[in-house]
């Protein structure tokens, strides 16, 4: 096959507030975690939690956007694409980071509700 399809769908809550690097004046790039929360019940009926973080990448427009309005602990529906970096440290050591390139996101928290950006 030559083709592939690289989606992501999460809806969760921003961990803390977006690191945003700015160039000319304006953002460029914003950065943030997302918590996204399932639950199951376990052996003896229990209900349990599992909370995974994801690292989430927002490029331009949209970065100035998640600058002037995405607060820690705002629930968002994010859309995007996994992408997988490496590089070497200075003991040769091979390290790994997994991020989701935002392409598009709405607002979910109720102060934020009319709005929408992406």
């Amino acid at each position: 096959m030559k083709y592939g399809i690289n989606k992501v769908t999460l809806v969760g809550n921003v961990g803390e507030t977006p690191r945003v690097s700015e160039k000319g004046g304006e953002a460029f790039v914003a950065n943030f975690p997302l918590a996204t929360n399932e639950y199951y019940r376990d052996k003896d009926g229990e209900e349990v939690q599992k909370t995974q973080w994801h690292r989430i990448v927002v490029w331009n427009k949209s970065a100035e956007i998640v600058k002037q309005h995405v607060k820690k602990g705002d629930a968002l529906y994010i859309e995007g694409k996994i992408t997988t970096n490496s590089w070497d440290d200075k003991e040769g050591n091979k390290h790994f980071s997994t991020e989701i390139v935002c392409e598009n996101f709405l607002f979910l928290s109720p102060r934020n509700q009319n709005g929408s950006a992406g």
